[in-house]
């Protein structure tokens, strides 16, 4: 793979060519102090101070009775002197910015770097989804996230002609929030020397029956709208794009990935799609791949909270939710069954 290859999938180089097809966006140069600050895991985690007391994240709250445990005597204090942790970091014209644009899109947005969006710290945020609607929220999300480690230090590590680790410059896209978006809708087509060999399913990790009865339709939209919008406008011959179909049957463009390993291959397997010798079913033509049945649902990858985090014993929150759920599922099919 070439570095060109890697540079195209870059949301700042493709969205000006394909804005009339994909989702509203506002694209932000970040500033090198701003990269340092996501890459620094030295010392304890710090979102930035906001230049909005409406913009930050609530401080902890404490009443009268805990107040003795935040008083520190003068001999203390001065002892503690050298330990004093850093203070937050600051980006205010950044910050700036990016609320603005934020208001631009309609108020919310979700956020993604250069290649990347920090689909991993998802769990992390109040609705549990990459929805923000301020500066910090993003912040939060971003310093959260492992994967964007992949657009920060290794983006170039698959290529054969470039020692580089990393990108000259970083840009944050804030792409507009649809709140009934339908996950299943989401799909992954790989391109194989500008032939369109594989769509797949892009939420591989539930069953939609909706998808049995509309894959002949979904897939004659997608074909066509490959060859009308995408084949011969994007320039590398090997590739995936993903895309979102609307209940109108409209297709939109939400990304572009390498034709590598660090782009997941989803329903198909990275051997299959680069072998020559084509596998029987895929022989004369693409293959659409869908979940058929509760069976074929694959584990999700790093999409949910953490099992560190997590504590499901007897008595435990998780516990208890988990209960409620069965019970209201259990309650749910009785009236639908009367």
């Amino acid at each position: 793979m070439k570095e060109e290859e890697v540079n195209r999938c870059q949301i700042q180089e493709w969205y000006p060519k394909f804005k009339s097809t994909t989702i509203k966006t506002i694209i932000h140069e970040l500033p090198e102090s701003f990269i340092q600050y996501l890459l620094d895991d030295s010392g304890p985690f710090l979102l930035p101070l906001s230049i909005s007391n409406s913009d930050a994240l609530p401080n902890r709250i404490h009443n009268s009775e805990d107040q003795q445990d935040y008083i520190i005597s003068q001999e203390q204090e001065s002892d503690d002197e050298s330990e004093q942790p850093p203070p937050p970091p600051s980006f205010p014209e950044l910050e700036s910015q990016i609320n603005e644009s934020i208001k631009t899109l309609g108020g919310a947005i979700f956020p993604k770097l250069n290649w990347t969006s920090p689909k991993d710290s998802a769990w992390i945020s109040s609705t549990g989804t990459l929805k923000c609607t301020s500066f910090t929220e993003i912040a939060l999300l971003l310093k959260s996230s492992d994967s964007l480690v992949h657009d920060l230090c290794h983006a170039y590590d698959l290529c054969n002609d470039c020692n580089a680790p990393r990108p000259d410059r970083f840009f944050l896209a804030l792409r507009k929030w649809y709140p009934s978006l339908h996950p299943e809708m989401e799909f992954r087509c790989f391109v194989r020397n500008r032939i369109l060999v594989g769509i797949s399913q892009r939420e591989v990790t539930g069953f939609y029956p909706i998808l049995i009865e509309k894959k002949h339709e979904l897939e004659t939209g997608i074909k066509k709208f490959y060859i009308e919008n995408v084949s011969m406008r994007f320039e590398s011959e090997s590739y995936t794009f993903d895309v979102y179909v609307r209940t109108d049957g409209e297709v939109k463009l939400l990304d572009f990935n390498p034709w590598c390993a660090f782009t997941l291959p989803l329903l198909f397997t990275w051997p299959e799609l680069e072998s020559e010798s084509e596998p029987e079913s895929v022989r004369g033509g693409m293959e659409f791949r869908i979940v058929e049945s509760e069976c074929g649902v694959r584990p999700g990858l790093k999409t949910a909270v953490p099992y560190d985090y997590l504590d499901t014993s007897e008595g435990s929150g998780w516990d208890q939710f988990l209960r409620n759920a069965d019970h209201e599922f259990r309650r749910q099919t009785r009236s639908a069954g009367a």
